[in-house]
């Protein structure tokens, strides 16, 4: 997910600021890694970086995340992706600031 952050009252276009899935995609297409790849590549390629699950940049590491899938090798990015997608969710909603803190990351100011 990306979302734009506040302007602070400048007429400047911000960039937008990656969590979850979109931040483990952003680095792939920086780094290179052929798929099929397995859990050992993937963390030998991207590194066992924090990468952020909220717009509040609240992290976790990569390994933690991929510890957590089950699969040993992804055929695919996108698989990949898949797979750590609902480990974000659970991240973003076990440590969000509750109902407010969904509703806040949903509001564009």
């Amino acid at each position: 997910m990306g979302v734009r952050p506040p302007s602070g009252g400048t007429d400047d276009e911000p960039e937008s600021v990656e969590f979850g899935i979109a931040a483990v995609d952003a680095r792939l297409r920086d780094v290179e890694l052929s798929f099929p790849a397995d859990r050992e590549e993937v963390l030998a390629t991207l590194g066992d970086a924090h990468v952020p699950y909220d717009v509040d940049g609240s992290d976790v590491r990569l390994g933690t995340l991929i510890a957590d899938v089950e699969r040993e090798r992804f055929e695919s990015r996108q698989e990949l992706l898949n797979e750590l997608h609902p480990r974000f969710e659970r991240y973003r909603e076990q440590r969000s600031g509750g109902v407010i803190g969904r509703l806040r990351s949903l509001l564009p100011f």
